[in-house]
């Protein structure tokens, strides 16, 4: 079971929320209940906004073991979590865009898994199992470890992140498969890896069914928790307002096609995320023809995101 709930939090804890529903597992992440959550680092060195993970970097294991083990490496990496943050510093406070540090790649991770083990549901079979031989359970661990480390690149800087995140993933990922895989199984679960860290960007062609779980879970981290802060910093443009739009994502199993994703908003301005952002990291996918995709304003009247905009502030 998840250890993630659907309990209530107080308002301004709420700031985004992502929820993955159907089987045995409802997701439910909040800014508010990841912020106190702690990863067990301390030091001077941190000074970013965010707080500690509390219960560190969960997704369902569901007895995989490797996963597991995996997870519980991750929650012990120091040098990992601070990767994450200063990644945030240069994307916040720097470059002032939507966050891209722990609590993202918690989210991207979930929603990674939560695709992939919908398309087993469906007898789709993963490209590690077809193409080397090896367990659904290596899938599972190949796309959470990518997304794991698909924007740490960020951390040395914005543009062309992929690349400085596929330099620092490769240590890194042996590193952290060392004790879980033998060779030569070790090198092809970390070159599963690094081929979704390198394909997470919308115009990298995916070539593997992990990558396009990674790329598209990337993507439906979009709700409007990730624009809080460039967007109370007064950064007000249509990455930030869109994201504002969007409430949650709910993924689910389909009927038409193995997956549904519904999109639900409070304003038409949430669009853009659709069209503009997901759309096109769905598009250059492996697994675009297996989601159906729902957008809904929710309500009788839109939200009001911006009172007065003022081009000149």
């Amino acid at each position: 079971m998840s250890r993630f709930s659907d309990e209530h939090l107080p308002e301004d804890a709420g700031l985004i929320q992502q929820r993955v529903k159907g089987g045995e597992e409802v997701n439910t992440l909040t800014v508010g209940e990841a912020l106190e959550q702690n990863l067990g680092i301390s030091g001077p060195a941190i000074r970013h906004a965010e707080g500690p993970l509390l219960s560190g970097f969960h997704v369902p294991v569901r007895h995989n073991m490797r996963l597991e083990a995996l997870l519980d490496r991750i929650r012990h990496d120091a040098e990992l979590h601070q990767l994450w943050r200063c990644a945030n510093v240069n994307a916040i406070d720097r470059s002032h865009v939507t966050d891209h540090g722990p609590v993202h790649v918690r989210i991207v991770a979930n929603i990674a898994l939560r695709l992939l083990r919908l398309l087993f549901d469906a007898n789709i079979e993963a490209s590690v199992v077809k193409d080397h031989g090896l367990h659904r359970t290596d899938a599972e661990v190949i796309v959470v470890l990518a997304s794991a480390l698909h924007d740490i690149g960020i951390s040395v800087h914005r543009h062309l992140h992929d690349r400085y995140s596929l330099m620092l993933a490769a240590p890194k990922a042996r590193e952290l498969l060392a004790p879980l895989y033998e060779e030569p199984e070790r090198t092809i679960v970390v070159s599963e890896v690094l081929h979704a860290v390198a394909a997470h960007e919308w115009e990298e062609t995916c070539l593997t069914i992990e990558a396009g779980c990674v790329k598209v879970a990337d993507a439906l981290d979009m709700s409007k928790g990730r624009s809080r802060i460039p967007f109370q910093a007064g950064k007000v443009d249509i990455h930030s307002v869109s994201a504002a739009a969007v409430d949650r994502v709910e993924i689910t199993k389909g009927t038409a096609r193995p997956i549904r994703v519904s999109i639900h908003m409070n304003n038409s301005a949430g669009i853009f995320q659709v069209d503009e952002l997901l759309k096109r990291k769905l598009e250059n996918s492996t697994i675009r023809d297996y989601i159906d995709l729902v957008a809904s304003i929710e309500g009788t009247t839109e939200s009001r995101i911006l009172t007065v905009y003022n081009r000149s502030q």
